[in-house]
């Protein structure tokens, strides 16, 4: 600090850019003075405080948040009369040192949870058919996870029944950096999908090698950070993506939804069981539309009863291991009402049965140990 500052006590720079560090870029999740992103530092004698910060990209979707939280941070301080942002555009140059600072040098990008070491638990959310609810599950359980403290992400595997940024609220676009893709955030929870990418309502028309394609893209493009839990909204059945999936990413665990009916049981079986060809571990059920409460307090089973615990059953027997039945989660109107505004259950009525069975799966599923249960080892037999 300058004896003038020390006189008309107004904040050092070293104290301005002190206070810079608690500034995370939105997307990116780290402090914009790791980042590169502080330009310069400007103090007058009147305590005006002008701050020069390098967006990644022109069309930045957060410059507002940045520019709030600059201010904030910096107009704590003692002696800052006024705080004005000056927001500029990082160069190639400056770009390609971020992306090498976050993504490190490689030539072609690799995908982090599928790397030794990686402590990412990656979910996939699986079902035999459509119309279980699958994607109503995967939003509530992550929004129910970030809720816990940890740091979500959630990609949209179903390529051509894309739900999940509606159901999410996910309304913003991705922006791209170098050659990394930056996801859209919504209610704390990371979120990637093919409608982000594509016109109106265009429907998607492509075959498998695309599908693998875009998949790969999501898991290795997308900078997602350090996440605890990745869910992949996989499309119904055990085509193309299902198999994909289990190649990209092998040490995935599968979780099966489904309804009480048993026809869907049976269905939903088939989608566990490609773990025996895939040599994934299987983390558990969840029955989805379990039963209507009447407002007499009766039950009502719509869809019958049993096929979640089926399934679980069925399961542990195929794949030698126990399968637990995670949840059942009541039929309540306002979770599909909730999905089509963007607010997931688990936010807007905590205290509903529904949400109280998604959150306590959610917990089951946050916690679970590690363990070598369904991992591929590189191992061979004593004596060969």
């Amino acid at each position: 600090m300058t004896s003038t500052q020390q006189q008309q006590g107004v904040p050092s720079d070293e104290a301005v850019r002190d206070a810079l560090t608690g500034v995370k870029d939105p997307e990116i999740g780290k402090p914009i003075t790791e980042l590169g992103m502080v330009k310069d530092v400007e103090i007058g004698a009147d305590g005006l405080v002008k701050v020069g910060i390098y967006l990644t990209v022109a069309g930045c979707p957060l410059k507002e948040t940045i520019t709030n939280d600059t201010k904030s941070a910096v107009g704590e301080l003692d002696g800052v009369s006024e705080v004005q942002v000056e927001l500029d555009v990082m160069n190639d140059e400056q770009r390609t040192e971020l992306r090498k600072a976050l993504r490190g040098d490689a030539k072609e990008p690799v995908i982090p949870f599928a790397q030794p070491g990686s402590m990412t638990r990656v979910y996939c959310v699986a079902s035999g058919k459509g119309g279980v609810g699958k994607s109503s599950v995967t939003v509530n359980l992550a929004v129910a996870m970030a809720e816990r403290g940890l740091s979500v992400g959630v990609v949209d595997a179903d390529i051509y029944g894309h739900s999940v940024p509606r159901m999410l609220g996910a309304s913003e676009k991705p922006t791209k950096v170098e050659e990394m893709i930056m996801p859209p955030q919504a209610h704390g929870v990371k979120v990637i999908s093919i409608g982000m990418f594509t016109p109106g309502n265009t429907p998607v028309v492509w075959r498998g090698p695309m599908l693998h394609r875009a998949l790969q893209q999501f898991l290795a493009d997308v900078f997602w950070g350090d996440l605890d839990i990745l869910l992949l909204d996989l499309p119904p059945g055990t085509g193309d993506i299902a198999i994909s999936v289990a190649q990209l990413i092998p040490n995935a665990e599968i979780l099966v939804v489904t309804t009480p009916q048993q026809a869907a049981a049976e269905v939903a079986e088939r989608a566990g069981a490609i773990a025996l060809q895939t040599r994934q571990r299987v983390a558990g059920v969840i029955e989805n539309m379990s039963w209507f409460e009447a407002p007499d307090g009766s039950k009502m089973d719509l869809f019958g009863s049993g096929g979640g615990q089926q399934v679980a059953d069925s399961l542990s027997k195929s794949v030698g291991a126990e399968v637990p039945l995670l949840g059942q989660v009541p039929l309540d109107p306002r979770l599909r009402e909730q999905g089509d505004a963007g607010t997931p259950l688990v936010l807007t009525a905590p205290d509903a049965a529904a949400s109280e069975v998604l959150r306590e799966a959610a917990s089951k599923l946050s916690v679970r140990a590690r363990g070598l249960s369904g991992m591929m080892l590189n191992v061979t037999p004593a004596g060969r």
